[in-house]
């Protein structure tokens, strides 16, 4: 904690100190010599040499480090790649993993998690028992025959290199943990951890259900407390947790149950929760990233501007811009944040840089769909499993819209009521979606189809991925997603 309340304290100076401890690693690698790291001695400096990347176009330097080549991005070698499509797009993306990144970016914010945790419950029996890990679906793979170098989903990397004490205090059996095909994992899972005394969770929330559903099949229950009584804490990221809250809470009756939520990707590990029961994730700035951020309207410039800390505000968007100890460098992360504090950092994500809808300049974010997704629930009585939704264009049919696909798990009274609800939550949350929707001149009512049970996760799984960290696109400015889906509804035997 000491460690933790030191970044708090002195935000800047540790953020600084960060830069130049990448630099200086940096500088006599390939990319660090491209743009002479050794005579960049200010922030500044290194923002007007080194463009801004996204996978793409930093991709060149990854595959020459997955063939073998060192020395390229980063001065440690690295053996391991993180598997991670980040949507449901076709291609993956390889992100490389330094000892360095687990050890001072990933493993420390594991135990700053749990410190963090400790500081407000201190009496907490959480290490007592097993922490109950969801991670991927993906078996660790060596690239090539000849090759000394292994990929896998971040979780996967994590666990086949976590020290001794991390796997003392984790179930599944790794040979589980591990495992490729998610159906079978889900069923091998269930029956392996009904038994343990499992103190906490973690997890994105949707495959999280998954396995709780088939709990409760094989013990006859339906309030997971009873299988496991000394759980107190769920650590959940991935996705919003605002449309599950509830559905959790019904899940797992118990006074003393406690969600935090963390903030976690293939590329680092940002930040989490420091007060439980309080919106706001404390970033991580101690952690060997370097962070930048680009506010929304330079989104798509060749050379778009970046903020450091000192000059962010309170309730704006901004894409995240990282440098990293694993050799990502001035590299778009594509998750939008907004800070909800600036004394300590805290940050909540809003969305995706590409997840959005904003064909009428309504500028909806996935921050205000899972609000009003969530709002809707509660007055219909319904739950959500998951959606998606795109804009429907101006046609000689009538004015714009937005087309939802939506998955219930438990259907609403009125199906009429939730849609209304919906919008007008959506015009309660954002002002530009009112302007839009006034007296239907630019936008007209949502349309919402409901999708039979099952649809989204037979179509992930038709796409070849079903489990870990895919999940679907909640938001898109492009109609590809929706009319997939819509096609594959009508044409899958659910």
């Amino acid at each position: 904690m000491g460690r933790i309340e030191y970044f708090m304290q002195y935000p800047l100076q540790v953020q600084q100190q960060v830069f130049q401890s990448l630099i200086s690693a940096a500088q006599y690698t390939e990319f660090g010599k491209q743009y002479n790291f050794s005579s960049i001695y200010k922030i500044e400096e290194f923002k007007q040499r080194v463009p801004v990347h996204n996978y793409d176009s930093i991709k060149p330097y990854i595959q020459r480090v997955m063939e073998g080549q060192q020395n390229v991005l980063w001065n440690t070698p690295i053996k391991w790649f993180a598997k991670s499509s980040g949507t449901t797009a076709d291609k993956s993306k390889f992100i490389p993993v330094s000892v360095e990144s687990l050890d001072e970016c990933h493993y420390r914010s594991g135990r700053d998690v749990l410190s963090l945790y400790y500081n407000n419950f201190p009496d907490s029996d959480l290490l007592t028992g097993k922490s109950l890990v969801i991670g991927g679906s993906h078996q660790v793979n060596k690239l090539s025959t000849d090759s000394d170098s292994y990929y896998g989903d971040l979780s996967a990397v994590m666990l086949q290199n976590m020290p001794f004490y991390g796997n003392m205090i984790r179930t599944p059996d790794l040979s589980i943990a591990l495992m490729d095909e998610w159906e079978e994992k889900i069923e091998r899972m269930a029956n392996a951890v009904i038994h343990e005394n499992v103190t906490s969770i973690a997890g994105v929330p949707t495959w999280t259900l998954v396995l709780i559903k088939r709990i409760f099949e094989l013990t006859g229950t339906d309030n997971l407390a009873d299988v496991w009584p000394n759980l107190e804490l769920y650590m959940h990221g991935g996705v919003s947790f605002t449309p599950y809250r509830e559905q959790f809470k019904k899940l797992i009756r118990k006074p003393d149950m406690y969600y935090q939520e963390t903030y976690n990707a293939s590329e680092g590990f940002f930040a989490a929760q420091d007060i439980i029961g309080q919106e706001g994730l404390l970033l991580f700035l101690n952690h060997g990233i370097f962070y930048e951020f680009m506010p929304m309207e330079e989104y798509g410039k060749e050379y778009p501007r970046t903020m450091q800390l000192q000059d962010v505000e309170m309730g704006k968007n901004y894409a995240i811009i990282i440098s990293t100890n694993g050799g990502l460098w001035r590299y778009l992360v594509g998750d939008t944040i907004q800070f909800v504090s600036l004394a300590p950092y805290r940050i909540r994500v809003s969305g995706r840089t590409k997840s959005f809808i904003n064909a009428f300049g309504e500028e909806l974010i996935v921050e205000n769909s899972d609000k009003a997704i969530a709002h809707a629930c509660d007055v219909t009585g319904a739950i959500v499993n998951d959606y998606t939704a795109a804009p429907i264009y101006f046609s000689d049919a009538g004015n714009g819209g937005h087309e939802w696909l939506v998955e219930f798990d438990v259907m609403p009274g009125s199906v009429e009521q939730f849609v209304e609800v919906m919008d007008k939550t959506l015009q309660s949350v954002n002002s530009d979606y009112e302007a839009k929707r006034h007296k239907d001149i630019a936008l007209r009512m949502p349309v919402v189809h409901v999708l039979p049970n099952g649809t989204f996760c037979e179509w992930l799984k038709s796409k070849g991925k079903l489990g870990g960290q895919h999940k679907v696109p909640r938001l898109n400015n492009e109609r590809n997603y929706v009319e997939e889906i819509l096609r594959f509804s009508q044409t899958a035997n659910l």
